[in-house]
């Protein structure tokens, strides 16, 4: 029975410690327990006109996705601008400095072409004649954009309220350029 005791105690003593450094590594690096997000990644803006749904696309843009969420998990698409507005193709933002010209103080990505097609809704990486220039600029096409397919990647797909999209005001740059109130990532 002693025998059984000591076993007793040494079993409990590791799970007792192993339960410990779960918690301490909770503890000290919170991020790295909120990162383990499951389910497919949504990108939702608050646009004047309303909420825009983003489907993200981490199959065939894994870096790019990974950059979106880093950012607008950092708040850095809160209340950017849409800087270039082209009726018939597309809206673009992500330039903190509103002149298209400028981006996150983050690396650039490298471009990851894809078989998904610029057609309307469709979600790309704004760059430089550079293709692994993308930072933080995006486009969102109002039409058929296809003539981009193979030259930019596409990481995302507008899947609720395209409507509130169509409605940004035009311009290069607009007069009163639309902005993003609020960026944010969820996971359905």
């Amino acid at each position: 029975m002693n025998g059984s005791v000591k076993r007793a105690g040494i079993i409990l003593g590791i799970l007792a410690a192993a339960l410990a450094a779960f918690f301490a590594m909770s503890i000290a690096a919170p991020q790295a327990s909120m990162a383990q997000e499951t389910g497919t990644p949504h990108w939702i803006l608050e646009l004047k006109d309303g909420t825009v749904d983003i489907e993200l696309l981490p199959g065939v843009a894994p870096k790019h996705v990974e950059r979106i969420v880093e950012l607008t998990n950092e708040g850095f698409y809160n209340g950017i601008v849409f800087h270039r507005v082209i009726d018939g193709f597309m809206a673009q933002s992500g330039d903190p400095t509103g002149t298209g010209r400028g981006g996150s103080d983050k690396p650039d990505v490298v471009a990851e072409f894809n078989a998904e097609s610029f057609t309307r809704g469709a979600v790309g990486a704004a760059r430089t004649n550079d293709p692994n220039s993308f930072n933080s600029q995006f486009f969102i096409c109002f039409d058929d954009c296809t003539f981009l397919n193979g030259q930019y990647t596409v990481f995302g797909r507008v899947v609720a309220n395209m409507e509130a999209v169509d409605k940004i005001t035009r311009g290069e740059p607009p007069a009163n350029p639309d902005k993003i109130i609020s960026a944010t990532i969820k996971y359905e």
